[in-house]
């Protein structure tokens, strides 16, 4: 079995910044991409940003310039520094990871979602 703990989320004012983590564990034999999504109240669920795992990245264009995702393969942790921080930002967001057990090919695995608050 696996899973997906992420930390990391919070109040923070505009302008401000959050980093939030997620660690994958469990009978890990690869994971391939990682990424992040959010959801704000009354809205769909919506890409962040994603990373694969050479390392490319691909972020949502709201997010452009502001968010870093990066990831620590040694780890099985994905990160996403998020600066600048808009109120719009605001949501519960959620980590996600393609990962290929011991026991079961590729499939995605998302995490239980961190609160993220920014206040104006």
């Amino acid at each position: 079995q696996v899973q997906l703990v992420e930390s990391g989320g919070g109040l923070v004012q505009a302008g401000g910044s959050l980093r939030l983590s997620c660690a994958a564990s469990g009978r890990i034999v690869s994971i391939a991409t990682m990424g992040w999504y959010r959801q704000a109240p009354g809205n769909q669920r919506e890409l962040v940003a994603t990373i694969r795992s050479g390392g490319i990245t691909n972020y949502a264009d709201s997010v452009k310039g502001r968010f870093t995702i990066s990831r620590d393969n040694g780890k099985n942790t994905v990160y996403l520094q998020m600066n600048s921080l808009k109120p719009e930002d605001t949501a519960v967001y959620y980590c996600s990871a393609n990962i290929r057990t011991v026991s079961a090919d590729f499939r995605s695995y998302w995490g239980q979602g961190t609160q993220v608050t920014v206040s104006s």
